[in-house]
């Protein structure tokens, strides 16, 4: 039991910080997990994940209106 508690106190990995924050982009967390979230995660950590999530979404848009405008199906 006592392990159980040590691992809940642990901060969270970078994988699993980074896998908090794409969840919250789709939407989809247990109120479960959100709790485990708010006692492991690092503010600063879900920040620089929120913002580095937000370019690679703006950028992957980007690059998919691009390649459609170039192939000609936009006309």
């Amino acid at each position: 039991m006592n392990e159980l508690k040590d691992a809940a106190r642990r901060p969270a990995s970078l994988l699993q910080t980074m896998r908090a924050v794409a969840w919250s982009f789709l939407g989809i967390r247990r109120s479960s997990g959100l709790e485990e979230d708010v006692q492991r995660l690092n503010p600063v950590h879900v920040v620089i994940g929120g913002i580095v999530g937000a370019a690679l979404f703006v950028m992957a848009i980007l690059l998919l209106v691009r390649w459609v405008v170039s192939s000609g199906v936009a006309t």
